[in-house]
């Protein structure tokens, strides 16, 4: 969610581990991001219970935005904070005044946790009737109090880091095993925060240079055992929650999105691994950029995307030359349709990302 600042090459001094050489962007991390947005419009769109097995979209963000929270923690930390909130809440704003205003037109009567759609520290209230477009603001939520526990995280994995990374498990297991968290607001909040604390902390892992020492033997080990035991949880259990969707079960989406993301941060720390297609490919390269660039736009306008695209293409069948040549009941056309919606989402609104972090606006980066 936060952006890299291009700049000249700098030495980072990592804790605990060799120096880490800050190069501005990594292109490595920004197809993982780019990739991960597509994954979940493609989910959101079809629905497919093992899009979490193949990809583990929200695990792979939360271990971008540690790192990118660890390296922008070399400043002070209440001007990273402030950073951080000015390059959220204004696209969240702008997006809000239409999904509220929706709402309240068709009869909506919030209550006080209204505010939360001022800052979203709790999960924002909404309608029956708008709650595809309002479900996904648990990843702001979470990435929100993940920012702001930042500063005391850091201080606390750099103390001990293999056993503090190792331990981020914990929360989750405790949750599953010891105390279930109320159902309400609180405790949804504890079980996201729970789920992907390991990936958040495994960005600090990586910028610190943490992940470079191990030997591949014992990564790949206990990465796989992570893998292994979050999928048998969730297949074990389909009875239980109604599917192996790992979005459904917390426990299995911790194991899995640990196991998987290790493997990500380790390839590019150990083995330095990279994405060369993209930067070759200039049209592929300049799409990553704008997903990059346009993040928080796209995960937020999606869903309204998806969502308008559904009456958009019913009035498509009542155009014969429509009806007979283009595949209107497919749901990737759907899904096209929709993509089509969050290009002019990320046209008409994606500026608001450039004011947030005071650049000059551009309909495109």
């Amino acid at each position: 969610m936060g952006a890299h600042r291009k700049g000249a090459v700098r030495v980072v001094p990592a804790a605990g581990g060799a120096p880490v050489r800050d190069r501005g962007r990594d292109r490595y991390f920004d197809t993982l991001r780019a990739l991960a947005l597509v994954r979940v419009v493609a989910y959101h769109a079809f629905g497919w219970p093992w899009a979490g097995l193949v990809f583990p979209s929200m695990g792979v963000m939360f271990a971008l935005a540690g790192t990118l929270m660890a390296r922008s923690l070399q400043r002070p930390a209440t001007a990273v904070l402030r950073s951080r909130l000015r390059r959220l809440l204004p696209p969240f704003w702008c997006w809000g005044l239409f999904v509220v205003g929706a709402m309240l037109a068709r009869g909506w009567m919030p209550g006080w946790q209204i505010v939360y759609w001022v800052v979203p520290l709790g999960d924002p209230p909404g309608s029956a009737w708008g709650e595809q477009a309002w479900e996904i603001l648990w990843y702001l939520r979470t990435y929100l109090w993940f920012v702001l526990l930042s500063p005391v995280l850091l201080r606390v994995f750099r103390l001990a880091p293999v056993p503090v990374l190792l331990l981020s498990l914990a929360p989750i297991a405790a949750f599953q095993f010891l105390w279930q968290p109320p159902e309400n607001r609180f405790g949804t909040g504890l079980l996201d925060l729970a789920t992907y604390l390991f990936c958040w902390v495994l960005g600090f892992a990586h910028r610190d240079g943490v992940l470079a020492r191990p030997r591949p033997v014992a990564v790949v080990a206990l990465s796989l055992g992570a893998l292994v035991c979050g999928a048998w949880y969730a297949f074990a259990h389909r009875a239980e929650y109604g599917t192996y969707d790992l979005d459904d079960i917390p426990f299995a989406q911790a194991l899995w999105s640990a196991g998987f993301v290790t493997l990500l941060m380790y390839a590019k720390a150990r083995l330095g691994t990279d994405f060369s297609g993209p930067v070759r490919l200039r049209r592929l390269d300049r799409l990553v950029s704008v997903f990059n660039a346009r993040a928080v736009t796209v995960y937020l306008w999606h869903e309204l995307a998806l969502v308008l695209a559904v009456p958009l293409i019913d009035r498509f069948w009542a155009v014969p030359a429509f009806e007979a040549y283009l595949p209107l009941g497919s749901q990737w056309f759907l899904l096209a349709v929709g993509w089509v919606l969050i290009a002019v989402f990320v046209l008409l609104f994606g500026w608001v990302e450039d004011v947030a972090a005071r650049r000059r606006p551009r309909l495109l980066p």
